[in-house]
């Protein structure tokens, strides 16, 4: 139902295909995120369905989604979720589907279980990951869940020329010498802000004056507010909710900070170097790709000491600042194109005929 990185590729995905002039069906539940997006659009026919964690184990269902398959002739289906791989792919594999991908986009190993086992070798044809970590870790716990070939990597598209010439409005001005600290993100777990608030109360001691930033909403918002009560550094950041226009606070700050504990592939540090800002981030999953150590940020452990060593030197040295900053930008915009990364993906989908279907559970 929310909207996050793999709820965003499956998107720009289906509208980038749709404009080629494929057809393309959409499968999804009714009034999620995705469906009131692509509302708007009229020329995706979108199919709703609601399942939940065991509709892999209700036939009427497999058989409802074989016959909406075999109807609208689909060749290449394409499945966001594993709970999703359970179902879809086997109704896929009972209506002759020629590919069936599972998109991968979250660098987090895959359960070593009989159901996945059996799945992944009987059903699914390929895997896309986004990043080489989450290749890395679809194989982590089984080495022969899928051959290795069978996975191929394409980065996700950023669509560089609109996010660089979208106008902004500056959310936060600094006051009395502050070094403005930016970061997005759900407020759960593993986006991990409560290193934010350590960082504050260290910065804090230490007499550097400076703001944190953080936009997104999420279960722990409670709990991060009172967390900044008990650590008396309320004053010091802002917790902004849900950020539509994210380059408001990016160019808001003059850091930006990502402390997730994971991360798939990580727009927002693309669209931070694209906003030319220095990265701090940790040196784990798929982060090292996308922020090149010393040169657009720095890469450093779980350990706000260190983080706070280079917040402070990022502060002291403005032209190290600018330097990491169009670093990141020319990185980001050599890299990470909409326009060369989709038309791999459209080559690696074999989508070439405007009647065949690219399609998203």
């Amino acid at each position: 139902m929310s909207w996050g990185g793999g709820e965003k590729w499956h998107y720009d995905a289906a509208i980038y295909f749709a404009n080629k002039g494929h057809k393309v069906c959409f499968y999804t539940r009714e009034n999620s995120a995705l469906y009131k997006r692509l509302c708007l659009n009229p020329i995706i026919t979108i199919e709703l369905i609601k399942v939940n964690g065991v509709s892999f184990l209700n036939p009427v269902k497999i058989r409802q989604l074989k016959k909406s398959f075999n109807n609208l002739g689909v060749e290449t289906l394409v499945i966001n979720l594993p709970n999703d791989v359970k179902l879809a792919a086997h109704a896929a594999k009972l209506a002759g589907i020629k590919k069936i991908i599972y998109r991968r986009g979250s660098a987090i190993p895959i359960k070593n279980s009989l159901l996945n086992r059996f799945s992944f070798k009987h059903w699914l044809t390929d895997i896309l990951a986004n990043s080489q970590a989450t290749k890395r870790t679809i194989l982590q716990h089984n080495p022969f869940i899928i051959p290795e070939n069978k996975i191929k990597v394409i980065y996700n598209p950023i669509n560089i020329e609109d996010f660089v010439n979208q106008s902004f409005t500056h959310i936060y001005e600094a006051k009395h010498n502050e070094i403005i600290i930016g970061n997005l993100g759900r407020l759960e777990y593993e986006k991990n802000q409560q290193f934010l608030i350590k960082l504050s109360e260290k910065l804090q001691d230490k007499g550097i004056p400076h703001k944190i930033l953080i936009g997104g909403s999420g279960r722990l918002e409670n709990d991060l507010k009172n967390e900044a009560i008990k650590r008396k550094v309320k004053a010091n950041i802002l917790f902004l909710g849900f950020i539509t226009d994210v380059k408001n606070l990016l160019m808001s700050c003059d850091i930006f900070i990502l402390p997730s504990l994971w991360e798939g592939f990580g727009y927002v540090l693309a669209e931070a170097s694209l906003c030319k800002k220095p990265i701090i981030a940790f040196n784990l999953s798929s982060i090292p790709e996308v922020v090149i150590h010393n040169k657009t940020g720095f890469l450093i452990e779980n350990n706000v000491d260190q983080c706070v060593e280079k917040v402070i030197l990022l502060k002291e040295d403005e032209a190290l600042r600018k330097q990491m900053g169009n670093s990141g930008f020319d990185y980001i915009t050599s890299t990470f194109d909409k326009d060369k990364i989709m038309q791999e993906v459209e080559n690696y989908l074999s989508v070439s005929q405007p009647e065949a279907l690219e399609m998203k559970l």
